[in-house]
């Protein structure tokens, strides 16, 4: 029976040796690379968990940036909003006014057909046969020719 022996079973262990590991040579490449400034010094051992708040180091560093950028892209947003509203605010600024003289003009011009109605219909209403007034270019008020008989032949 397999529970209760008197002596405990061990794992398969493994005496393993490198052939080809030297301890020395490999402590002065090191030292030799650290003075050329190809590697840098390792802190020593490994420490639980060093990866990890590598990790999270790098994440919030990168968080952190992208935090400076967002921040940086709204105030961009912001000022292109108020410019842009400025920009509006100086068009109506200049233009309602250039609009309101148009309409007013339409509105005169109104007037003014109205007038061109009402000759019309005194050209309509034309008699050739009435007298004609005659104006000179030294037009005083008063001095108005009248023709009343015109003989034709």
């Amino acid at each position: 029976m397999g529970f209760f022996s008197p002596h405990k079973r061990h794992a398969n262990k493994f005496n393993y040796i490198p052939r080809y590991y030297d301890p020395a040579k490999e402590e002065r490449e090191m030292r030799r690379a650290e003075l050329r400034g190809e590697r840098m010094a390792e802190k020593g051992e490994y420490e639980p968990g060093q990866y990890i708040k590598a990790k999270r180091e790098a994440r919030e560093f990168r968080r952190m940036k992208e935090q400076k950028e967002r921040n940086s892209d709204k105030r961009n947003k912001m000022l292109t909003m108020g410019l842009g509203l400025i920009l509006i605010a100086i068009f109506i600024y200049v233009l309602v006014p250039r609009i309101g003289a148009i309409f007013e003009m339409a509105t005169s011009n109104s007037a003014s057909s109205k007038q061109i109605e009402r000759q019309m219909n005194e050209y309509k209403e034309f008699d050739p046969y009435a007298p004609i007034i005659i104006v000179p270019n030294d037009y005083v008020e008063g001095d108005e020719l009248e023709i009343t008989d015109i003989e034709f032949e």
